[in-house]
Order: structure tokens, then C-alpha cells, then sequence
């Protein structure tokens, strides 16, 4: 039995992170199990990418930091509903949950690339996604490399 992709875009309500968005957060953050400063002069992360009320020194285990990401996800999904206009394809939406997890809401809500998503400019708010490889004003390596997966999640190229 085969089973078919919808190949059409859907409101932005009616989107939730698919279980393969959820699997490609995960393994974009890594898993640590004590809050560390991942990048000097950032805030500490613990867990798979876990920030709010992180404080050094701080420890969870695997099944935590999944039950915690699950939840932060939750609340990043929510904040860029509330900024996008259009509907998506899953995967856009996907790789619009894992970015705005990295970089924050915010951020994400007021970036070029929502202002392109919203006027219905698809390829332009995708390879936007390719801007954002700094950290501090250094552009990192692993973040080059993040970039460009969400990229290909967001065009569609992993289906």
C-alpha cells in the first residue's frame, strides 16, 4: 500500500509539527545532559536545545529533555501561527518550527522571511533561512550546515 503526500498547502491553523519536524529538531540541537553555554556569550541550553529557565549547572536525562523539547515546540508553533498569513506545505511548516526553535519567536516573526512567506513569496522565504548563520556576529560553521537542511525540508527536496 502507498501512501500519498498531500501536495497542496493548508491553513496555518490547521498545522501541527509532524513527528519527522519533531525527529529533525532534535537532532539539529544534539543532547546535553548538563546546561552548558553552547556558544560564548548565548544563553545556557540544556536538553535538545531547552533555554527558558535554564541555569548552569543544571542536569536532565533523555526522556526528560524529550517530554521538555515536545513542549517547547509546542509554544514555538503557537507564536509563528500568529504571525503567518498563508497557508503551508507540512514541510514548510516543519522547517519554519525547527528555525524559529533556534533563533526565537521574535526573531522569527520579524525577519525578511516572514515578510516575503507572507506576500506569498515561497522560494525567497526559504532561501532566507541561508541569512541566518551567525551567532554574535560570527557566522558558525554548524549553523551553515543547519541552515541549509532547514532549506531543503522548506523547498520540499527531502519528500
Amino acid at each position: 500500500m502507498t501512501v500519498s503526500v498531500a501536495r497542496s498547502r493548508v491553513g496555518i491553523a490547521a498545522l501541527a509539527l509532524s513527528a519527522a519536524g519533531f525527529v529533525s529538531v532534535v537532532l539539529n540541537e544534539d543532547y546535553t545532559s548538563t546546561a552548558v553555554i553552547p556558544i560564548p556569550g548565548d544563553v545556557p541550553t540544556i536538553g535538545f536545545g531547552t533555554t527558558a529557565g535554564v541555569h548552569l549547572g543544571d542536569r536532565t536525562t533523555p526522556p526528560k529533555a524529550l517530554v521538555r523539547a515536545l513542549s517547547d515546540m509546542a509554544k514555538y508553533e503557537g507564536a509563528i501561527k500568529k504571525c503567518i498569513h498563508v497557508p503551508l506545505f507540512q514541510w514548510e511548516f516543519d522547517a519554519y518550527v525547527d528555525f524559529s526553535y533556534n533563533v526565537g519567536a521574535h526573531a522569527f516573526c520579524a525577519s525578511t522571511l516572514v515578510k516575503k512567506l507572507n506576500t506569498g513569496d515561497y522560494a525567497g522565504a526559504c532561501n532566507e533561512l541561508l541569512n541566518w548563520t551567525k551567532a554574535n556576529g560570527r557566522v558558525v560553521p554548524g549553523l551553515i550546515k543547519r541552515r541549509e537542511r532547514e532549506r531543503q525540508v522548506c523547498i520540499g527536496a527531502t519528500q
